[in-house]
C-alpha cells in the first residue's frame, strides 16, 4: 500500500469522525435554539422569538419540533442502551412528523385542530399571518420532511439512502427561506398570504438537516462527498464553494444594482464574469490538488520500484550463499545418514513390530528390572515407558489367582531360575494401577546373547476379559432361566442325577417336589403374557425365601419349578412343601393396582432314596403325583407312594402319550364301522353307519378305545385323531362310493347311506376345524348330507354357546348332527331346545336295562317322546337283544344300535363297490 493511500485512509476514518462530531454539536445546538425561543414565549422576550423586533417570530409548535428533532437525533449518535435509545429516537420523530402533517392538514383543509396556541395565547402576526402561532407551510413540510428522515435513520436497519434524500429537499426549502431574508424577497420565505417562516426558524432548520447529513458520512448519499478517492476530494473542494459563492456573489450585485450604482444589464454581466471567475479559480485549484496527487503516486511507485529491485538483488545474493551452504549441508547429511542407516533400521525394526503388535510386551534385564514396555502393555498395567523403566517387574506386573485371590508366581524368575519358556496358569488376574482387575493370559521367555547367557527376559501377554466375562455369562445362561434366574430344567436334571446318585453310593436320603402353579393359565388369558411373566417372578422370588441356600430350586418350564431338598427326609419334606404352599396361598398378584389375584400351588413329592431307578423316573414320579395333587382339587401336597392306583392309572395314561403319537406315524389306526337300523323298516328311513376307531398295538393285537381315549383327551390329542379319522374315512368313501346315484349297496331298499363320525370336544373348540372339514369335503367330493358329526351330551354341555356355533355352521353347509349319551346329564331337556341337533342318542345304561326297569323305561319313553315332539328323530344305544329292540319298537323310537342289530365290523371288510 503507498503512502498516499495510508494518507487517504487517515484523512477518511478523519473526515467521517468531524463530520459525526459536527452532526452531534448541531444537534444540541438545535435542541438549545428551541429551548431559547421557548423561554421567550414563556417570559415574552421579543429578541428570543423574533431576533429583531419586528421580524418574523419563530411559532411554538416550530420551537417544540426543533426540540423534538434534536433530540432524535442526539438519541441516535447516543449509543448507551441501542434499543431503549432507538425507540426514544422513534418516538421524537414520530412526533415532529404528526406535527407538521397535523399543521399541513389545517392549511390544507382550512381547519383547526387546536394544536397551534395550546401553550401560548397570541395575536394574530403584525405581518399579516392570517392563522396565530400555526408554523409556516414551508416549515411544516421542511418538518414532515425530516420527521421522515429521522425514522428512517433510527430504524433497526437505517434506510439512509431515503433518510438524506428527504433531508437535502428539506435543505432546498430551508435555503430557499433563508435566501428570501437575505435578497429581501418575501415570496421566498412565505407562501401567499399563510404564515412566514422566521430566519432563526431556517437557521436552525439547515442547522438540523446539516446534522442529519453529518450523520453518516459513510452511507448513502454522502459517501460521495466524503469518499476517499479523487471524486470525494474534488466534491469536498467543491461543495461549499459552490454552495456560499453564488449566493454571496447575487447579494453583492443585487445590494450595487439597489444602489443604483449600475444597471440591471450591467449588474447581470458582472454576476456571469464573478460566476466565471470563482469556478475557473475552484476549477484551477482543483486540478492543481489533482497533479499534486498524481505526481505524489508516480514518485511513490518509482521508490516502490527501486526498492523492489533492490530487495530482489539482496535475496539473490542470499539465496545463492545459502543454496551453496545447503549443498554441503546436505552432503554431510548424506554421509552421515548411510552411517546410521543400518543400525536405525535394525532398532525401527523391532520397535515398530513391539508397538504394532495387538499384546502387551514387557522386557527386563538378568535382575528383573524393566527395560521397556510397549503401548498396548502401557494401557493394561496403567504404568508409562518413562515411570516404569528401571522398576522391578513385582511392581509394575501384579497377578493373582482369580480364585484364590492369592499372589501368582512372578513368570519372569520362573524364567531366569529355569531357563526356559514359562506360560501362566489359568484364571490369573492382573491388578492394574488404579486398581482395575485384568484377566490375562501370558508366556515368558528368556533373552539370550550368542553364547547363550541370559541377559533378560520378554514377557508377552494380552487382555482375555471380555472373552473370560462372555464365557461366564454363556455359562450362566445355559444352566439358568432368562425370566426367574433359577435354575433351568436341564441344570436341575444334572442336579437330579447327582442327587440320585448319591443316594445310590451312599446312605443319604433326598426329596424332590414338582411345583405347578393352578389357573395359572387365567392370569396370561385376562391380563396378557406380561402379566404372566411378572407373576412367574415374583412367585420365583417367594420361593426362593424359603428354599434354603444348599438346596436347588428351577424353572422346568411354562408355570412348573421343582426343588431338591438335600439331605432331607420325606417327613421334613412334606413340612417344607406344605410351607411353600401355604405362603403360595396368602400370596396376593396384584396387576396395574386394579386386578388381584389369589395364586395356590400343586405340589407333588417323591423321595430319592437307594429305591430310585434314576433321575427321569424320579422326576416322572413327581410330576405324576402334582398331577394326581391337581385332579384332587388343587393346592395340596400328594406324596408319591408305588401302590398308589390313582398314580399308576396316571402313568398309564402318560405311558399312552407316546404310544399314540407313534401309532399315528405308523399308521396303526384302524376304522370300523356299526349299522344304526331303522326300528320300523320302510322306504323312508336312511340306513346309518357309525365309524369307530380301534387301535393296533405294538404286539399286533386290538384295542378297545377305551383303553387310550381318556389319555388322549387328557393330553390333547384327539385333534390330530380326529382329523386323521375324517381325512382317512373320506379318502376311502370318496373312492368306493357313487354319491351321483345316492346308492348304498348294502340296503336294498333304501333312499341313501348315512355316515356318523364322533367328534372330541377339544375340535369343537378348534376354530381352525370348521375350515379343515369344508377342505376335506371339497378334497374328496364328499357330499356333505352324507355325514353325521355326532358330540356327547357332556361336550356340548361344557360350552353350550360354543357347541351350537359349531354344529349350525356345520348344519348350513349340510352336513347332520347326532346328539350322543343323551340323558347322561344333568339338564338334558333344558339344553336340548338350544342344540340344533339332527337326531338324540338315548344313553344306553337306560336302554341296556329297559326291560327289567320301569324307570329306564319311562326315562327311554320321555326322551323318545321330546325327540318326536321337537321333530328330532331318535337313536337306542345298546341294543343287545331282540327283548330290548320290541320295547324301543313299541314306544316309537326310530333307530337302533348294538350288539343285538349288528356288531362292529373292520372297515376294510366293507365293501362300498
Amino acid at each position: 500500500m503507498t503512502i498516499h493511500h495510508l494518507q487517504s485512509r487517515y484523512q477518511s476514518s478523519s473526515l467521517h469522525a468531524l463530520c459525526q462530531f459536527y452532526s452531534q454539536k448541531t444537534s444540541i445546538a438545535v435542541v438549545l435554539i428551541g429551548c431559547v425561543v421557548l423561554m421567550g414565549w414563556m417570559k415574552d422576550i421579543t429578541v428570543l422569538k423574533s431576533v429583531v423586533p419586528g421580524w418574523v417570530a419563530m411559532k411554538v409548535n416550530t420551537a417544540i419540533c426543533l426540540i423534538l428533532g434534536g433530540t432524535s437525533l442526539w438519541l441516535w449518535h447516543w449509543q448507551w442502551k441501542p434499543y431503549i435509545t432507538r425507540s426514544a429516537a422513534q418516538v421524537c420523530a414520530f412526533l415532529v412528523l404528526v406535527i407538521s402533517l397535523l399543521t399541513l392538514m389545517q392549511y390544507a383543509f382550512n381547519l383547526d385542530f387546536g394544536i397551534d396556541q395550546i401553550l401560548f395565547k397570541t395575536s394574530i402576526d403584525p405581518l399579516g399571518d392570517v392563522a396565530p402561532g400555526r408554523m409556516a407551510v414551508h416549515t411544516a413540510v421542511i418538518f414532515l420532511l425530516l420527521g421522515l428522515s429521522l425514522l428512517l435513520l433510527s430504524l433497526a436497519q437505517p434506510k439512509y439512502f431515503l433518510a438524506q434524500s428527504f433531508a437535502l429537499v428539506a435543505f432546498f426549502i430551508a435555503s430557499m427561506g433563508l435566501l428570501g431574508y437575505v435578497y429581501g424577497n418575501a415570496y421566498f420565505y412565505k407562501f401567499g398570504s399563510l404564515t412566514s417562516i422566521a430566519i432563526h426558524t431556517a437557521v436552525a432548520l439547515i442547522l438540523l438537516i446539516c446534522g442529519i447529513l453529518f450523520a453518516c458520512p459513510n452511507r448513502g448519499l454522502m459517501i460521495v462527498v466524503t469518499s476517499k478517492h479523487a471524486g470525494g476530494m474534488m466534491a469536498r473542494n467543491l461543495l461549499p464553494a459552490a454552495i456560499i459563492f453564488p449566493p454571496a456573489i447575487c447579494w453583492l450585485v443585487l445590494c450595487g444594482y439597489r444602489m443604483e450604482i449600475y444597471t440591471a444589464e450591467f449588474g447581470l454581466c458582472i454576476l456571469s464574469v464573478l460566476n466565471i471567475i470563482v469556478f475557473a479559480v475552484l476549477i484551477w485549484r482543483n486540478a492543481r490538488s489533482l497533479n499534486v496527487i498524481d505526481h505524489q503516486r508516480r514518485r511513490s511507485q518509482i521508490a516502490l520500484q527501486k526498492a523492489n529491485e533492490e530487495l530482489e538483488k539482496r535475496v539473490m545474493l542470499r539465496t545463492s550463499e545459502l543454496l551453496k551452504a545447503l549443498e554441503q549441508l546436505q552432503t554431510e547429511i548424506g554421509e552421515r545418514q548411510m552411517i546410521e542407516q543400518a543400525l536405525f533400521q535394525e532398532k525401527e525394526l523391532a520397535l515398530v513390530t513391539l508397538q504394532s503388535i495387538g499384546d502387551g510386551v514387557i522386557t527386563t534385564d538378568a535382575r528383573g528390572l524393566i527395560k521397556y514396555i510397549n503401548p498396548v502393555a502401557e494401557i493394561l498395567t496403567g504404568w508409562s515407558l518413562s515411570e516404569a523403566m528401571g522398576m522391578p517387574l513385582t511392581q509394575v506386573f501384579q497377578i493373582i489367582h482369580e480364585n484364590t485371590r492369592e499372589a501368582a508366581e512372578n513368570p519372569v524368575e520362573q524364567v531366569l531360575d529355569s531357563g526356559m519358556i514359562v506360560a501362566l496358569a489359568n484364571h490369573t488376574v492382573l491388578i492394574t494401577r488404579n486398581g482395575r482387575e485384568l484377566s490375562i493370559e501370558d508366556s515368558a521367555a528368556p533373552i539370550r546373547t550368542r553364547d547363550g547367557d541370559i541377559v533378560g527376559v520378554v514377557l508377552v501377554f494380552h487382555d482375555v476379559t471380555q472373552s473370560r466375562n462372555m464365557a461366564r455369562l454363556l455359562s450362566w445362561q445355559a444352566k439358568h432361566d432368562s425370566l426367574t434366574g433359577l435354575v433351568n430344567r436341564r441344570e436341575f436334571e444334572h442336579h437330579l442325577a447327582q442327587a440320585v446318585t448319591n443316594a445310590h453310593t451312599g446312605t443319604e436320603q433326598h426329596a424332590l417336589c414338582y411345583l405347578d402353579l393352578d389357573q395359572f393359565k387365567v392370569i396370561n388369558d385376562t391380563c396378557g403374557h406380561v402379566a404372566g411373566d411378572e407373576l412367574l417372578s415374583e412367585i420365583a422370588n417367594l420361593f426362593q425365601s424359603y428354599v434354603p441356600s444348599g438346596d436347588t430350586l428351577a424353572r422346568l418350564g411354562g408355570d412348573e419349578f421343582g426343588i431338591i431338598f438335600n439331605n432331607c427326609s420325606l417327613e421334613a419334606a412334606v413340612v417344607r412343601a406344605n410351607i411353600i404352599r401355604e405362603n403360595t396361598q396368602k400370596f396376593r398378584f396384584v396387576w396395574k393396582q386394579d386386578k388381584v389375584f389369589n395364586i395356590s400351588i400343586s405340589i407333588g413329592l417323591v423321595a430319592i432314596n437307594a429305591d430310585t431307578p434314576n433321575m427321569n423316573s424320579a422326576l416322572s414320579a413327581a410330576d405324576a403325583a402334582c398331577y394326581v395333587a391337581k385332579n384332587q382339587g388343587r393346592n395340596r401336597v400328594h406324596i408319591y407312594q408305588a401302590d398308589d392306583l390313582e398314580l399308576a392309572r396316571q402313568y398309564g395314561e402318560m405311558q399312552w402319550v407316546g404310544r399314540i403319537t407313534q401309532a399315528l406315524e405308523d399308521n396303526r389306526f384302524r376304522l370300523y364301522y356299526q349299522s344304526i337300523v331303522p326300528v320300523t323298516r320302510n322306504h323312508c328311513e336312511t340306513e346309518h353307519y357309525e365309524i369307530l376307531l380301534r387301535l393296533i398295538d405294538e404286539t399286533g393285537k386290538l384295542v378297545s378305545p377305551m383303553a387310550f381315549i381318556p389319555a388322549a383327551e387328557r393330553y390333547n390329542l384327539m385333534q390330530t385323531i380326529d382329523r386323521w379319522v375324517i381325512h382317512t374315512f373320506f379318502t376311502h368313501l370318496g373312492q368306493c362310493v357313487d354319491f351321483q346315484q345316492h346308492y348304498c349297496p348294502l340296503l336294498k331298499y333304501s333312499r341313501g347311506c348315512l355316515y356318523t363320525i364322533n367328534l372330541s370336544g377339544a375340535s369343537i373348540n378348534d376354530e381352525q376345524f370348521i375350515d379343515f372339514i369344508c377342505d376335506q369335503f371339497t378334497l374328496h367330493q364328499i357330499p356333505p348330507a352324507a355325514i353325521c358329526f355326532e358330540i356327547t351330551e357332556t361336550v356340548a354341555i361344557k360350552n353350550l354357546g360354543k357347541a351350537a356355533g359349531f354344529i349350525r355352521a356345520l348344519k348350513d353347509f349340510g352336513c347332520c348332527f347326532a346328539l350322543d349319551d343323551f340323558g347322561s346329564g344333568m339338564s338334558s331337556f333344558a339344553y336340548l331346545k338350544n342344540l340344533p341337533v339332527d337326531y338324540l342318542k338315548i344313553d344306553g345304561s337306560f336302554v341296556k336295562h329297559i326291560v327289567e326297569e320301569p324307570i329306564d323305561l319311562a326315562m327311554v319313553d320321555a326322551i323318545n317322546k321330546i325327540g318326536q315332539v321337537m321333530g328330532i328323530q331318535t337313536i337306542a344305544e345298546f341294543v343287545e337283544n331282540n327283548d330290548i329292540l320290541k320295547v324301543i319298537q313299541n314306544l316309537g323310537v326310530n333307530y337302533a344300535q348294538g350288539y343285538g342289530v349288528g356288531r362292529p365290523t373292520p372297515f376294510k371288510l366293507f365293501q362300498f363297490n
